[in-house]
């Protein structure tokens, strides 16, 4: 640890912090009450007192890498002190702002409330509000210099920021003109981000049904036809009553066309005959599994085999294909992609399952294209 850089070790600690928070929305720590009393209330005010969550962070990692220091005595010119404000404006804010954290334009210690030339103990003068956070930012440091766990006191708080940043509406750019190979490179990339939290599976999902939502339009097949709303992430096709994660349903209300979207699972004999008692008390006409990943070619032959017989036995056409194909395909019928980029983005935009991260990187795609 005294080998690392302070941006190194808090990225050390948020990447953790992001293992750990994953899709559970709750913090996992060890800490006593009181101190995850103490430290929510500081999350609580996180975008009120910025300030004060900047102050905090930048003392506990500066203790975790200066354990020698006390960190109540935060400037140069306090007897033992060091510069708070010049290792905030360096390391600490710079990394909340990558992070789209709370943030100060420059440095917490440019608040009146906190750039007092007297220690942070429970003498200090300064008038930090709310007037319920300056007892317990106090308390908090006291407990740090007493011997508390710098890296404890980091994860419960990163953990925290991530959590609330996962619940913020963030805007999603909506490319137009973009040619197919365009669009199925960046599909292929968003698909495929080293995420930490789950999600990830969702995504091919909702770039077919994107596809969907224009094909029930534009596709003769699908005149008089009802594409189902997509399903929550969380429903069991058992009771939904659902067969696959897209439906589309004729004029009675029957079962047409569904679709099963697997996200690095290869298909295998297994899958198909699952996807078979899902369906074969139903009258649908095609049945897809598409999935990221490829099936071997000896299973390919057992998986042909049991198409074929599903076939002759119920009359529907099952279908495996990977979904980087079936999606090319799907967009040369489409008279406008735009509509299909705009789809994937508001589904995107509004799909409870996937996290900040995934979102984000949909941007950071788009920013990045040539």
């Amino acid at each position: 640890m005294a080998n690392k850089t302070p941006t190194e070790f808090l990225t050390d600690l948020y990447n953790d912090a992001m293992s750990v928070v994953g899709s559970k929305e709750q913090i996992t720590s060890d800490l006593k009450p009181k101190e995850q009393e103490h430290l929510n209330l500081v999350l609580h005010y996180s975008e009120q007192a910025k300030a004060v969550l900047t102050v905090l962070i930048t003392s506990l990692v500066y203790k975790a890498l200066n354990p020698e220091q006390d960190i109540r005595n935060h400037q140069a010119s306090i007897e033992g002190g060091y510069s708070g404000r010049t290792y905030d404006t360096k390391h600490i804010t710079p990394f909340m702002k990558s992070c789209k954290f709370p943030a100060m334009s420059d440095s917490g210690w440019l608040t009146r409330a906190l750039e007092q030339k007297v220690p942070y103990d429970k003498n200090y003068s300064g008038a930090i509000n709310p007037k319920e956070l300056k007892p317990v930012f106090i308390a908090l440091l006291d407990s740090v210099q007493k011997g508390a766990e710098c890296e404890k006191y980091l994860s419960f708080i990163l953990q925290g920021l991530i959590i609330k940043r996962n619940k913020q509406t963030i805007d999603l750019a909506k490319p137009t003109t973009l040619a197919i190979n365009t669009i199925l490179d960046l599909l292929d990339n968003h698909f495929n981000g080293a995420y930490k939290a789950e999600g990830a599976s969702r995504l091919p999902v909702i770039a077919i049904y994107a596809a969907y939502q224009c094909l029930i339009y534009e596709a003769k097949r699908f005149e008089n036809k009802e594409l189902l709303p997509i399903e929550s992430h969380t429903s069991s096709d058992k009771s939904s009553g659902r067969i696959g994660d897209i439906d589309i349903i004729d004029e009675k209300k029957r079962a047409f066309e569904a679709v099963e979207v697997k996200h690095g699972i290869q298909i295998k004999l297994g899958l198909v005959q699952d996807a078979y008692t899902k369906f074969q008390t139903t009258p649908v006409d095609r049945y897809y599994i598409l999935s990221t990943a490829y099936p071997d070619k000896d299973e390919l032959v057992k998986i042909d085999a049991e198409i074929q017989r599903i076939k002759n036995v119920h009359g529907c056409q099952l279908i495996v294909n990977g979904i980087m194909p079936t999606l090319k395909y799907y967009l040369r019928l489409l008279d406008n992609t735009f509509e299909f980029i705009e789809n994937y983005v508001n589904l995107l935009e509004a799909d409870n399952a996937l996290k900040f991260e995934h979102k984000e990187r949909w941007n950071k795609l788009i920013s990045e294209m040539k």
